[in-house]
């Protein structure tokens, strides 16, 4: 079991992974062109919620990450159901700007749910996978448990949020190409990311004095490890 006095940095994680899910469900909207592909701008900073979460599997495990999971699937759905109170609330008369502010923020709860559900399931992928290869190498070869791990769940997410959100919307032939352009990039990112997240795995672990390996976990996903033992 990982004890209080040994998750010193935990909350600032947590508190950056959250960060940049709300940055990034408040700016999916944005199509931007990369490599001729017409994807969401989030493709860009989106991947660091999962170097983040490669981090906090790679030195506390599992179940501190399923935590912060969790803190920042409840922020993103708190903060998402108030956008849309916001945009509900009629505007003053003088506001010039409320059909934009709609247009931003009035996402349709079928692509709320969506990504909900691709960070969720993704995220969730990409710690199993980083923590049972943890075990199997014996905490050996990280670059390679990093990126496994992400091309597995930058793939879950971007398949469920991409079929959940836009089947049916987007021609099957360019939903198809959008969800393999998507994934790509989202994944090139964060493999140009592993010399950071080396140095910050090996930083985190010397300052915390924790390398847990998840042998004893409970894999289940929807635990909350809320004031429980989490290991």
């Amino acid at each position: 079991m990982i004890t209080n006095s040994k998750v010193r940095f935990f909350g600032f994680f947590v508190v950056l992974n959250i960060t940049f899910q709300l940055i990034s469900d408040a700016t999916a909207g944005k199509i931007v062109s990369v490599f001729g592909y017409g994807v969401s701008v989030t493709v860009l900073y989106f991947p660091f919620t999962y170097i983040i979460s490669d981090v906090l599997t790679e030195v506390y495990g599992y179940a501190k990450a399923r935590t912060a999971l969790w803190y920042t699937l409840i922020a993103s759905i708190i903060a998402g159901v108030f956008y849309q109170i916001a945009v509900q609330i009629p505007a003053a008369s003088f506001f010039e700007n409320s059909q934009a502010y709609s247009i931003v923020f009035g996402v349709v709860p079928r692509v709320l749910v969506g990504g909900w559900l691709a960070v969720f399931a993704g995220d969730i992928s990409n710690n199993f996978i980083l923590a049972k290869l943890k075990l199997v190498t014996k905490g050996k070869f990280l670059w390679l448990r990093t990126i496994t791990s992400t091309i597995v769940g930058q793939g879950v997410n971007t398949l469920i949020f991409y079929v959940v959100a836009l089947w049916g919307i987007l021609p099957t032939k360019l939903l198809f190409v959008s969800i393999i352009a998507g994934w790509t990039i989202k994944t090139i990112v964060e493999i140009l990311m592993t010399p950071i997240t080396y140095i910050v795995i090996h930083k985190l672990k010397k300052a915390e004095e924790v390398d847990y390996f998840d042998r004893d976990t409970n894999f289940n996903p929807f635990i909350l490890g809320i004031g429980k033992k989490e290991h």
